[in-house]
């Protein structure tokens, strides 16, 4: 789903966070301890729930907030397990343990993956159950957790697209956060006259941020009478590329890859003052920017930069599913939305909350950095504007093939557009390498 450098820095920034909520101090359990397929004992239900959360020093613990479950539930009991390894090496231990009948209940899965666990036949269909907590999370990031129209767990984090801006450059060159296309690229063009953009085009995220921002119009997949259909080259993918090409063109946007030194040092020297953002980039954001603007940056939504119509895409982020062998999806689903709604709990983890029961506070170093700013709740307005892109089995093929074709339309060899018509063959091709009927 993500690239490896993108991942560590991920987890790095998180690390480094120290948000003043400590845990009470037991620890979580080691990857291998395996299930009981939630077994039920005297009339216990017991549940077991694989993570991959970061559980670092200042955070609220995971077992910890199971405990607080535990103790309130004693019909209900759950074991949390924490993997610590990679995404991909989780589903393949979870692949594992689904034939082996000794899975956990409940799993992390990213959105990107939960099309590809489906394809291995490791989900349990939770549509009724989901729809009962339907009305606790975001529209957007629900709609990451089904596959076909049926539901296989709830979402727990997000990552919306949004606008990150330093304020005080924009107000010294007299402009403002633009409305539409045009006025992007009239605002980019005088910015780049005087040394600054308001715009990056990161080739290395072309198949997360650049999907997502197309995405944000309308989906690419869809699955028709069981068979997949595909349509890579949207009218918001045409969008898309038309603005970043003239964007490229006008050298009116920089072209650093987001995990390159470059990206930090375009912030650290001032000369980058806008660019799209993931939600959950706010902490890496802060790192790569260093104390320049500091207290001068603010979030914003998407304008109607990208045939839009205020709304926004994905960009990463994850939910938990009900793997095939729970023998308890109705007490699984119970605890995990109960879990996924410990809003206050997840934000200590790092996250962006996809739970929409109550407000996420802004932590203070973060709210310093952007002028003090309640950024989280431009991240609910984002997450509630958040369009449905779904996405298919074999993404990272997808993701990997148009961060390629990007970095050409850097150089000159390629043109934005051929990163959406490179997205449409790798997908067929993909979806039919993994024996899956497409419709073409």
């Amino acid at each position: 789903m993500v690239n490896k450098k993108r991942l560590l820095a991920g987890f790095s920034a998180v690390a480094a966070l120290s948000m003043g909520l400590a845990g009470c101090g037991s620890d979580t359990s080691t990857n291998n301890n395996a299930s009981d397929g939630g077994s039920s004992d005297g009339g216990v239900v017991n549940i077991t729930y694989m993570h991959r959360l970061p559980d670092n020093d200042g955070m609220v613990l995971v077992n910890d907030i199971v405990a607080k479950w535990n103790k309130e539930h004693p019909e209900i009991q759950v074991k949390a397990t924490k993997f610590d390894g990679k995404a991909s090496e989780m589903i393949k231990k979870l692949e594992t343990d689904v034939k082996n009948d000794n899975a956990p209940d409940l799993a992390q899965v990213g959105y990107a993956e939960l099309p590809e666990v489906f394809t291995k036949d490791m989900l349990q269909d939770v549509t009724e159950y989901a729809e009962q907590y339907k009305d606790h999370f975001a529209s957007g990031p629900y709609s990451l957790m089904q596959v076909g129209g049926k539901y296989f767990g709830l979402p727990q984090d997000t990552g919306p697209l949004v606008y990150f801006y330093n304020k005080a450059e924009f107000d010294k060159l007299g402009i403002t956060v633009p409305k539409t296309a045009d006025e992007m690229i009239a605002s980019a063009k005088k910015a780049a006259a005087a040394g600054k953009y308001i715009m990056s085009y990161q080739p290395d995220e072309a198949g997360n941020m650049i999907s997502g921002l197309a995405g944000a119009s309308g989906g690419w997949y869809k699955v028709v009478d069981d068979a997949w259909v595909v349509n890579t080259e949207t009218d918001g993918s045409k969008a898309v590329a038309d603005l970043y090409q003239q964007l490229i063109d006008a050298k009116a946007a920089t072209t650093n890859a987001r995990w390159d030194a470059s990206f930090d040092a375009s912030l650290q020297d001032g000369s980058l003052i806008g660019t799209v953002a993931a939600a959950w980039e706010a902490p890496l954001f802060m790192a790569s920017a260093g104390d320049t603007g500091a207290g001068d940056w603010q979030v914003t939504q998407l304008g109607d930069w990208f045939g839009n119509a205020g709304k926004t895409g994905p960009d990463g982020g994850s939910g938990v599913a009900v793997l095939k062998t729970s023998k308890h999806p109705k007490e699984a689903m119970e605890f995990l939305d109960w879990f996924n709604t410990q809003i206050s709990d997840l934000v200590s983890q790092g996250l962006v909350p996809a739970a929409t029961t109550a407000d996420a506070e802004t932590p203070e170093k973060w709210a310093e950095f952007f002028g003090g700013q309640d950024i989280m709740a431009e991240f609910k307005t984002a997450n509630n504007n958040m369009g449905d892109f779904t996405y298919m089995p074999g993404f990272s093929a997808v993701a990997a093939a148009m961060n390629t074709t990007a970095a050409k339309a850097v150089d000159g060899s390629g043109k934005v557009e051929d990163i959406f018509s490179v997205a449409q063959t790798t997908s067929i091709d993909t979806l039919k390498n993994l024996n899956l009927s497409v419709k073409e």
